[in-house]
């Protein structure tokens, strides 16, 4: 997903945008800590569950045309003169490998999606996702250890945030999940900008009571862009 219909989907704007990554500057002006803000359409590709979901539709499709075998012959011998044995088969493969298909291929769309993939699995794949960007980005390897990264997951409807071990160590999971909860809320809604904007603010709270700035900005420099990242084109916003 592109960048202009990532930010459409969540109802942020160019001035969204900008006004989300003054929020991370003005933060990071009172900590040695680092902010990273990234949003992906999905975590994983659930294919498997989508295959799965087509297949015992045309399964379930094929146990109820079974019944109306006869009805189905007499309307292929009307429908072709002197029809062979194999079309009564053929109209089954067809029917039924045609619903695979075309479900199989609309099941990528979001809302089928969290219908069908179980929550615990996207959770899961949510949480894998932002461990394997906390590393690419280097969120992991700031000096103090003091990064924090806000993940968003558009279809999964899920945001997560992960502290190094620096910050971590000091403060309860549930803080965290907190303003993760608070962020999912407003995301979606014409308050998606303001929600961003407060999660930004409470970790900034965060890191300036346990790495304060010292008021030097030699010994304070800015390890990671201020800016929020679609992973899928890796455009900063």
């Amino acid at each position: 997903m592109n960048k202009s219909k990532m930010l459409r989907r969540l109802r942020l704007s160019g001035q969204a945008a900008g006004d989300i990554k003054k929020a991370v500057k003005e933060a990071e002006l009172h900590t040695t800590g680092e902010i990273a803000i990234a949003v992906t359409s999905e975590s994983a590709r659930y294919s498997a569950y989508e295959l799965l979901f087509a297949v015992v539709a045309g399964a379930f499709l094929f146990a109820v045309l079974l019944p109306f075998a006869a009805p189905i012959k007499d309307f292929l011998d009307k429908l072709a003169w002197g029809a062979e044995t194999w079309y009564l088969p053929a109209f089954y493969g067809i029917i039924c490998f045609g619903l695979i298909a075309l479900l199989f291929l609309t099941a990528n769309v979001p809302a089928v999606d969290r219908l069908i993939v179980p929550k615990r699995v996207r959770a899961l794949a949510v949480y894998n996702r932002a461990l394997r960007y906390f590393i690419e980005s280097g969120v992991y390897a700031t000096r103090n250890r003091s990064g924090i990264l806000i993940f968003v997951s558009y279809m999964e409807r899920e945001v997560r945030i992960l502290a190094d071990t620096g910050i971590s160590a000091e403060i309860p999971r549930e803080t965290w999940n907190s303003i993760a909860s608070d962020l999912a809320e407003g995301l979606g809604t014409e308050d998606a900008a303001a929600a961003f904007v407060r999660a930004v603010e409470r970790c900034g709270e965060i890191l300036a009571r346990h790495f304060p700035a010292d008021g030097n900005p030699a010994s304070n420099p800015d390890e990671l862009p201020d800016g929020m990242v679609v992973l899928e084109d890796e455009t900063w916003l």
